[in-house]
């Protein structure tokens, strides 16, 4: 047990790129004890942390063994009362589709106190990155954020929902539903609505694909699209330097 305070920290690190965490996610994780951090979060991002501070994975990843929620609740609170300053290091922002107000309320109910951090959420940056705002004058006045797979590990209805509006849907989490997703967009005669998938945006790692309902399994397919990533659907993924590129080169030879 340490003579340290026991606190807790709840940081988001953004949506992949280390350089994306806000400052004072920074200083938190530079002034941590100990760190329990996520599949999604940098490697390279872990390096910030205090020489002696422990390192702690507890990521989850669609397909593969991980801690139960509960195990991590009570991990973190123990680690706060043992070591001190405890960082729980989330993918994105820890409380978009992070459970983090979980682990808040579960920290509280102990008497710890919690901070948390907002971090830049995939939903918005990863679209940005692209160049393809979630909202434009006159083609997108609104968006949906949305889960790709409920508590229950199925297809969430808001998807359904989200459809029926002229909004720009952004669906975390989703790409093991994706022809699911299509078929949906089919069976509401939005067959040519632009579809962007990226995976693993702002790294490294990113791979970006685009289509319509008729052709992005097979972009997704050729391109070897994986988890994890994020698809949006609507006008606003024509604003895409290719869609944009296409669509001059049509108009030239016409």
């Amino acid at each position: 047990m340490t003579n340290k305070k026991a606190r807790i920290s709840l940081v988001g690190a953004g949506p992949g790129d280390k350089d994306l965490i806000t400052v004072k996610g920074l200083k938190a994780l530079q002034s941590a004890d100990v760190v329990l951090y996520d599949a999604l979060v940098s490697p390279e991002l872990l390096e910030e942390m205090p020489a002696d501070a422990i390192k702690l994975f507890v990521g989850k990843r669609a397909g593969v063994k991980c801690k139960k929620q509960e195990e991590i609740n009570l991990l973190l609170v123990q680690s706060a009362f043992e070591f001190g300053h405890a960082v729980r290091l989330k993918g994105g922002d820890p409380f978009v589709f992070g459970r983090g107000y979980e682990e808040k309320a579960y920290a509280e109910s102990f008497g710890l106190p919690v901070e948390i951090v907002p971090g830049i959420s995939s939903s918005i940056s990863v679209p940005l990155l692209q160049g393809v705002p979630v909202t434009s004058r006159g083609m997108s006045e609104s968006f949906w954020v949305l889960t790709g797979s409920t508590r229950a590990h199925q297809l969430s209805k808001d998807i359904d929902l989200a459809m029926q509006s002229s909004a720009t849907i952004v669906i975390l989490m989703g790409i093991r539903k994706l022809p699911l997703i299509v078929q949906m967009l089919q069976d509401g005669g939005k067959q040519e609505t632009p579809i962007m998938v990226v995976q693993s945006g702002s790294t490294k790692e990113e791979k970006c694909v685009l289509g319509d309902s008729t052709d992005i399994l097979q972009q997704v397919k050729e391109n070897q699209i994986a988890t994890p990533g994020i698809i949006v659907i609507g006008e606003v993924v024509r604003t895409h330097q290719l869609f944009v590129k296409e669509k001059v080169l049509t108009e030239w030879n016409q």
